[in-house]
């Protein structure tokens, strides 16, 4: 089928956008290209999936409203992937306004859009960072998520909001994917897996914060991609069990689901720093430092409704994609270990 994928020239979005394709699918990808990090990387991913006949690439804003209703009207999705944002915590702190313009403008431009032309099943991206302040492990998508410590969190919580409404109102079918620490090739620079592969081949120290105590449920992003194309084929349905006097936050009355996708199995941060180590043949100089504002000292998903519901389970180690990334890392950038 035709499927609207927002945010494909992105790390995920591209990883997801090039497994659709494998499958068949046709694939109308959008992206802004903006500069929170090299363009350079998101040009490259692009010439990646250009290659598939399949494959249409669409420069848009989806805070421009007027050219999101217009595409959709146009192209008359079966199905959309929405993957666009303005991802990072720290960054939150800098630019809160890109995170209100892309986050929730944006998305509400995308569900008007599906609300308009019928769309089957919108999946989009949800965060585990929404879990917040909440240190009751594993996370559950069973439990509350009302104390968010970064706007970041604060509007993919608000998406989630938002994708209730309009599966409650306008009987839209929504699911909502809680990606948990994802890391993989052509990631982002701003993450800790390329900004330590980086300094180590440069010999430059790397900030390892919370003194190194960080423990997290690092996901491969293949493994995240295939989480998402499964779901893409699953459409959200009411859940008949749902009980307004003990409402459950994962379901509804409405066509409304939310899942986690995390590796469930969570590495210690100094393990996931030996690992890169290794994949090096290399030290690490390290600088200990603490927490940062709006960062959680752990995670670790709960995925048994995934497993049930969508019938998957994401299963890479760190052993073995790190070494996949420092691979990737070191033929594009031309680096010698």
């Amino acid at each position: 089928m035709k499927i609207l994928l927002t945010g494909a020239a992105g790390f995920i979005g591209a990883a997801t956008t090039e497994r659709l394709l494998a499958q068949g699918h046709e694939v109308v990808g959008l992206d802004n290209l903006n500069e929170y990090y090299d363009v350079a990387l998101k040009h490259a991913r692009l010439e990646r999936l250009k290659r598939h006949a399949a494959f249409r690439f669409v420069k848009l804003d989806l805070a421009d409203a007027a050219g999101v209703a217009a595409l959709f009207a146009q192209e008359r999705f079966p199905r959309v992937v929405h993957l666009a944002a303005q991802a990072g915590v720290r960054y939150s702190l800098e630019n809160p306004q890109a995170y209100i313009d892309s986050n929730i403008t944006g998305t509400i431009n995308v569900l008007e859009g599906c609300r308009r032309t019928a769309v089957q099943h919108l999946v989009y991206a949800s965060t585990s960072s929404v879990y917040g302040a909440n240190t009751n492990m594993p996370f559950s998508v069973h439990r509350g998520v009302d104390h968010p410590l970064s706007l970041y969190a604060s509007t993919k919580r608000a998406n989630e909001l938002m994708a209730h409404n309009y599966a409650a109102l306008f009987a839209l079918p929504t699911t909502g994917l809680r990606f948990f620490t994802v890391y993989g090739p052509w990631g982002r620079p701003d993450m800790a897996l390329f900004l330590f592969t980086r300094n180590i081949l440069e010999g430059k120290p790397i900030d390892v914060f919370n003194n190194g105590h960080h423990q997290r449920d690092f996901t491969y992003v293949d493994d995240i991609a295939e989480g998402v194309v499964r779901a893409v084929e699953r459409v959200a349905q009411p859940n008949p069990a749902w009980d307004a006097k003990a409402p459950d936050p994962a379901s509804s009355f409405a066509p409304f689901r939310l899942y986690n996708i995390g590796n469930n199995s969570p590495v210690q941060l100094l393990r996931y720093i030996e690992v890169i180590e290794e994949a090096l043949g290399r030290k690490a100089v390290k600088n200990f430092l603490p927490l940062q504002p709006g960062d959680v000292p752990e995670t670790s998903a709960d995925i048994d409704d995934l497993v049930r519901d969508v019938g998957y389970r994401p299963a890479t180690p760190v052993e073995v994609g790190v070494r996949r990334f420092v691979d990737w890392y070191c033929d594009y950038y031309g680096h010698r270990r």
